[in-house]
């Protein structure tokens, strides 16, 4: 697959070597241009490219930016390609500034994707940076984890899930979009190293009506690392 990656942090570039050695071809890019990607290049084997660059790739295209960072996304490129868009954010108040439509019931990914006038999968969130890095296992291994996936394109979703036990880890149907609040900051899914049935069990004790207050308690948390 030709696939494009916006953001060259711990997400954005683990990924670019997964998926590198897994044969497919990787444009990565960040908001400071091709020129400062050399370390990441080295690292991953990925091509730097613009962002523009990224996000024209013709199979797949993951943004791995901050929600701050969303409405500076090419979004005349983004809202018509006929690619696979994932998005792996996640929204914290103390670090991307107070965003209405979330508050008023918008989960992460149905707001980037109003933004950027295209549906996304939700994918690679719900886990920390460190055990994506490391945790990745063969299909089958007792200690592998999971990682939940929402999204309202049944094939879509079925085809990143089929991407994720490629990487090394297993990967459930989290439902539809609207419900990816569930993997969100704050929740009992979130930033746990799960396998499968245990990351089914945690979507499930979600509760919607403690949503606002798990993700402020989450954001406070999370506030000294911004």
């Amino acid at each position: 697959m030709k696939i494009g990656i916006i953001g060259s942090g711990n997400v954005g570039s683990t990924l670019a070597k997964y998926l590198i050695n897994l044969g497919h071809e990787v444009i990565i890019s960040n908001s400071r241009g091709p020129a400062s990607l050399t370390e990441v290049v080295e690292k991953t084997g990925a091509i730097a490219g613009t962002v523009e660059e990224a996000a024209a790739a013709r199979d797949l295209v993951i943004i791995a930016i901050p929600e701050k960072a969303i409405p500076n996304l090419p979004v005349s490129i983004l809202s018509i390609s006929k690619a696979i868009i994932i998005h792996s954010g996640n929204y914290y108040p103390s670090r991307d500034g107070r965003n209405i439509d979330i508050e008023n019931g918008l989960t992460d990914s149905e707001w980037v994707a109003k933004v950027i006038g295209h549906p996304v999968i939700k994918a690679f969130n719900n886990i920390v940076a460190g055990s994506l890095v490391a945790k990745a296992l063969p299909k089958g291994h007792p200690d592998r984890i999971a990682l939940s996936v929402a999204g309202d394109n049944l094939d879509d979703k079925h085809s990143v899930m089929q991407l994720i036990d490629e990487i090394g880890f297993d990967a459930i149907d989290a439902g539809a979009i609207a419900s990816s609040w569930r993997q969100q900051p704050g929740e009992p899914a979130y930033c746990r190293d799960l396998d499968k049935q245990n990351l089914i069990v945690a979507l499930g004790e979600s509760d919607i009506n403690k949503r606002t207050e798990n993700l402020a308690l989450a954001d406070e948390i999370a506030r000294p690392y911004f």
